[in-house]
């Protein structure tokens, strides 16, 4: 199979440049003339993805070379960009910016190339004139494998300060391809994780994306970047495929390094998928809403392939889980937000702890941990977990190297995935006596809690990587 859908790599030198609103402003100016635009973010974040679906109106997508591997970039954007005319793929702090000690890996250049595809670099000009050209040239020669195609101005001044921008410019053989002005309409307000998400601004989100699309129309030619785009080199290689992924056995787990914890249980095989009954459909319920708006695309595609029926649910709203409900998932999002409101709702707590103490599988990253604990500060959540959670000052940051140490309804001890934390709130204790993960970097230590069909934990890992975990869960309601 050759991948040939035209792409775009929006990249910035670092973070605060412009990024979410070039690419987000790109994203709805091409909607806008009609052409069918898929969205991708590179790294873990899962914000972004949602301004780009409201600009789009296609599922925001992840491409994690950390959490996925590099080898499954290619066939997730294959999977993503089926069928559409166009592609943009915001990046992720600077260019050149990966996981803490690994090199490129995960970066937006290690992306790019793993696409083939051309760069275009978002520069905050607010501070600068001829120096401009110094930046971009050392961008775009740093690594020549990453093709560094146009430069977009942000944060431009006057017009006097233009072209004081593009004269310099001229000299570094890198064209500019948009010249956008200060413009505090398309400021998307932010909070202690980063952007407020979509699920919780609707109304000013769309016109927030508006304003961007407007933005982008007027500053930046789009013609020269779809012609850009059109250049992208082919890929060869076949999109990925949930189905497909379910039904491969992954390979027996590695044992479980030493990690200072009890010994965990032998590892095993896993089991292969039984065949479908007439009865055997199985609701996983999954939490969304203004408090959970963390997830990624591929999980409910996952869940959906291995058999169950995927219903979303608002905690915030809904005082009963779905009919039919065998299992949960609670990804992340804001609950410390939203906690006097997901504490008033007392039926669905009841009912959250209910189908939890009846064994059924729940899987709860982050938010989830938060909801299913005593309490947030004070407010009383489900109790599932005895333990408290609280806000904190510090910021925890960072992907993570982890081992399952304890069987679970995930996965069975032994097995490795990587994942990410991103969170200012801590439970105490930090572990249960049956811990979900042992975390190798950047200290050694347990952490989470596998308590009868319950995996709780804060890190947040892309079930893509592991399909094996989707399949394994709906096993589980299947018998539970």
């Amino acid at each position: 199979m050759v991948i040939s859908v035209p792409r775009l790599v929006i990249a910035a030198p670092s973070s605060g440049s412009g990024k979410t609103t070039v690419a987000t402003g790109l994203m709805a100016a091409f909607a806008s003339r009609g052409l069918a635009v898929s969205p991708h973010k590179v790294g873990p974040d899962y914000i972004d993805p949602g301004y780009h679906a409201l600009a789009t109106g296609r599922m925001g997508r992840n491409l994690d070379a950390y959490l996925c591997g590099t080898e499954l970039i290619a066939p997730l954007f294959a999977h993503g960009a089926r069928g559409c005319d166009l592609a943009v793929v915001e990046g992720v702090m600077g260019l050149y910016d990966g996981a803490a000690g690994e090199g490129e890996l995960a970066s937006t250049a290690q992306v790019a190339k793993l696409l083939r595809a051309p760069v275009v670099l978002v520069v905050d000009a607010s501070s600068q004139s001829r120096s401009v050209a110094a930046l971009v040239h050392g961008f775009a020669s740093w690594d020549p494998e990453v093709r560094v195609s146009g430069v977009i101005l942000n944060k431009v001044g006057s017009s006097r300060h233009e072209e004081m921008l593009r004269e310099a410019l001229d000299e570094s053989g890198v064209p500019v391809l948009g010249c956008l002005r200060r413009a505090a309409q398309v400021d998307t307000p932010a909070r202690h994780l980063g952007l407020v998400p979509v699920a919780e601004r609707r109304s000013d989100a769309v016109d927030a994306v508006g304003a961007m699309a407007e933005q982008v129309r007027r500053g930046c030619d789009l013609d020269a970047l779809y012609a850009l785009a059109r250049g992208a080199g082919e890929l060869s290689g076949a999109a990925w495929d949930a189905a497909a992924a379910v039904v491969s056995s992954p390979p027996p787990p590695l044992p479980v390094p030493s990690l200072g914890a009890a010994a965990p249980r032998p590892p095993h095989r896993p089991e292969r998928p039984r065949p479908q009954t007439p009865d055997g459909l199985r609701v996983v319920a999954v939490a969304g809403g203004a408090a959970f708006t963390f997830s990624y695309a591929e999980h409910a595609e996952l869940l959906t392939a291995a058999g169950a029926e995927v219903v979303t649910f608002d905690p915030l709203r809904d005082e009963q889980l779905p009919d039919g409900t065998r299992g949960l998932v609670i990804g992340g999002g804001f609950p410390e937000v939203y906690a006097p409101e997901l504490s008033a709702n007392e039926p669905l707590r009841k009912a959250v702890a209910e189908l939890a103490f009846g064994g059924a599988p729940v899987a709860a990253e982050c938010a989830g941990l938060l909801y299913l604990s005593r309490d947030i500060d004070g407010q009383p959540m489900c109790g599932v977990l005895d333990v408290s959670a609280r806000m904190s000052e510090r910021l925890t940051l960072g992907y993570r190297d982890a081992v399952a140490v304890s069987d679970s309804a995930l996965a069975v001890a032994g097995t490795r995935m990587r994942g990410h934390e991103f969170h200012r709130t801590v439970v105490e204790p930090g572990a249960g006596a049956a811990p979900a993960w042992g975390v190798r970097a950047p200290e050694r230590r347990v952490e989470g809690f596998v308590q009868q069909g319950v995996h709780a934990s804060y890190l947040h890992t892309h079930w893509a990587s592991q399909p094996g975990v989707a399949r394994r869960f709906v096993e589980r309601c299947r018998t539970s």
